[in-house]
């Protein structure tokens, strides 16, 4: 019996010892099923003696030291997790981005010969796991315990709590900060955190469910569509919305690896899309405008055909093909040059576009709006501007509207660019017209009226230099009068001038021409009319003298297309009441007015009644009066009664009209 007994305490006292050493040795759950044998296995054998009572006393205190190491392991898990959690996240979202590439690679690669291709990306290993990077076992160790212990619930409970509270701090994002690194290191974190739970849920028993597991990453979903609608309402540089978007992509499709739901976070980028188009206009205003302001406005010299055939590779030169080289294009440099930017703004559209899970459809509609928008509203406030530059000379302004005639040709090839570049169906018949192009349409016309503009201002300018000498000295001879000079040089100016408008279509420069001689006639009829003083009949063989020296320009037709009179007829109104004063044909023209037999059919009562009351305020020594008889009351009272009927005259032409 003694040896028996003794057998029996040595056998519970080096259970003991083995117990307290996996204790040491952190070996919790062999250590419980130790204690587990001990207190039902062994004890019982030695119940009569007083170990027994001893043993049973520890057991306890075993115990719960068993747990509180257990869960001190789990807390450690915890914490290393938690700092782990970017590198577990950058490691997995690095590795389905190398899978996609691989991808694609072999889909592009998929009719050709097979090749070495080296299936590494530097920097990432492709068989490392979370389990590689995090040991899990403390986790597993402290379920099994805390379940043996029958306290699981208990333990579960401490974790979803901990987690929760783990992940609301990882998906708080730091302040305003709004540079790459952050947002890398963000969605690195989360990402991370995602992965560790997804491990979690699919190596233990139901200690985390999937309905627990989607409520976290619902919470994830809703502070980060917070976060990006919040943060890149500060962005204003367009680098910087595609890398997120192509961050926050590249986090999708790791989260979507792992089950996760992740269409919100695609509509959030859908979204992010028109900010993204916004900062593209803006871009390319810049761009645009730079290009205007380094165009040299004058037309393109090609030496060589083969300097043509470079240049045609990124413009379409299909009407210039059957030329003689040196060739000079009729456009200038900045023709090309926002061609190649719209193309390059079609790129960046349809560069945003990828892997959002748009269909092909979709993203052709969407880079065709954009580009709809980019020309009405971005080209075309650029050229608004650019036109009405009052720096830019007549000749800029021709060769830009020129430019448009040329830069709207090659945007109509704009459809099946979009079309290849998107890649739907190249049929032209089933393409949708991009209608800015129109939009180049309206800045031709701008820049016509500038020019119509342009060419009157510079009119005025010359006009600003007229100093007539209305009561010139009544020796010299009408038939021996001088043209001003002023007009000799504005007639110059116009004949150089309309030389340059041959590039410009025909009825452009009719239209130029004609405005012209239309807005001298009225200047010279202004002249005449409201000039302050008198004149005699000499200061108006000069001004006739003038007048003869622009039907001389008009009669030259310098732009073609005017038939016959077409262009003197502008000057009829102005030479038709000189000729009236010169011939002193009043009674002629108060009889024959409003008749057909009537000389001046464009001359106004009222503009030769201001013109007589010019001409009374100075009677001079030889005047028309000198026909009438009588003394020189009675011319006076004549000139007024001419003067008189004339307004008559007019009263009654405008009721008439009315």
């Amino acid at each position: 019996m003694l040896i028996i007994c003794v057998s029996c305490h040595c056998a519970v006292l080096e259970l003991y010892a083995k117990l307290k050493d996996q204790m040491k040795e952190r070996r919790y759950y062999p250590a419980l099923k130790t204690l587990e044998q001990l207190e039902h296995t062994y004890l019982p054998r030695v119940s009569k003696y007083t170990i027994n009572q001893m043993m049973k006393a520890r057991i306890p205190q075993l115990r719960n030291s068993i747990k509180e190491a257990s869960m001190t392991d789990l807390r450690h898990f915890l914490e290393e997790v938690r700092a782990k959690s970017e590198s577990i996240g950058k490691l997995a979202m690095d590795q389905t981005h190398f899978r996609a590439n691989l991808d694609i690679s072999r889909r592009n690669t998929s009719d050709a010969a097979p090749s070495n291709t080296n299936t590494q990306l530097p920097g990432v290993d492709m068989d490392k796991s979370v389990q590689d990077m995090v040991d899990f076992s403390p986790i597993y160790r402290c379920l099994h315990i805390f379940t043996v212990l029958g306290e699981r619930e208990t333990f579960e409970s401490y974790y979803h709590k901990q987690r929760w509270q783990q992940a609301r701090l990882v998906l708080e994002f730091p302040g305003n900060q709004v540079s790459m690194s952050v947002y890398r290191s963000y969605f690195h974190q989360v990402a991370g955190f995602f992965v560790v739970e997804d491990t979690v849920h699919s190596t233990t028993q139901g200690l985390i469910t999937k309905k627990t597991v989607n409520e976290l990453w619902d919470l994830a979903v809703s502070k980060i569509a917070s976060a990006l609608r919040t943060h890149t309402s500060l962005f204003n540089e367009v680098q910087m919305i595609r890398s997120i978007k192509e961050l926050v992509v590249q986090f999708c499709c790791t989260l979507q690896s792992f089950d996760f739901q992740v269409n919100q976070l695609y509509d959030l980028l859908l979204e992010t899309k028109e900010q993204y188009c916004e900062l593209l206009m803006r871009t390319w205003y810049t761009l645009i405008k730079s290009v205007f302001s380094v165009d040299n406005y004058s037309p393109i010299l090609l030496k060589t055909e083969n300097e043509a055939k470079l240049f045609a590779k990124s413009f379409p030169l299909t009407e210039f093909a059957s030329v003689e080289y040196p060739f000079f294009l009729p456009f200038s440099e900045f023709v090309p040059s926002v061609y190649e930017q719209i193309k390059e703004f079609i790129h960046s559209c349809a560069g945003f576009a990828e892997n959002l899970n748009l269909s092909l459809t979709e993203t052709d509609d969407m880079v065709r709006k954009s580009t709809n928008l980019l020309l009405t509203r971005t080209v075309s406030a650029c050229l608004s501007e650019q036109i009405h530059d009052n720096r830019l000379s007549l000749a800029q302004l021709v060769q830009i509207s020129v430019n448009t005639t040329y830069l709207e040709k090659a945007c109509e090839g704009l459809s099946a660019f979009i079309a290849e570049v998107t890649g739907v169906s190249s049929d032209s018949s089933m393409l949708p017209r991009i209608y800015g192009v129109s939009s180049f349409k309206d800045a031709r016309a701008d820049a016509e009226d500038m020019i119509y503009v342009k060419l009157q201002n510079q009119v005025n300018e010359f006009f600003e230099l007229a100093n007539y000498q209305w009561m010139a000295p009544e020796t010299a001879r009408p038939e021996d009068a001088q043209a001003s000079q002023f007009v000799y040089d504005m007639v110059s100016f116009l004949r150089s001038t309309f030389i340059s408008l041959t590039t410009l279509p025909e009825h452009v420069a009719m239209t130029a021409c004609m405005t012209s001689c239309k807005h001298i006639a009225r200047e010279l009829m202004q002249l005449l009319i409201d000039e302050p003083g008198a004149f005699n009949m000499s200061g108006l063989a000069v001004f006739s003298r003038d007048i003869q020296l622009c039907e001389e320009f008009a009669g030259e037709c310098p732009v073609k297309g005017f038939t016959g009179d077409q262009l003197l007829s502008a000057f009829s109104p102005i030479r038709q009441i000189v000729n009236l004063f010169l011939s002193m044909d009043w009674s002629g023209y108060i009889a024959d007015f409003g008749t057909a037999k009537t000389k001046y059919p464009q001359v106004r009562p009222s503009q030769v009644a201001k013109v007589l009351s010019r001409y009374r305020e100075k009677e001079p020594k030889k005047s028309l009066m000198s026909s009438f008889r009588g003394s020189d009351r009675d011319r006076r009272r004549l000139l007024e009664a001419f003067v008189k009927r004339l307004w008559e005259l007019d009263a009654e032409g405008r009721a008439d009209q009315s």
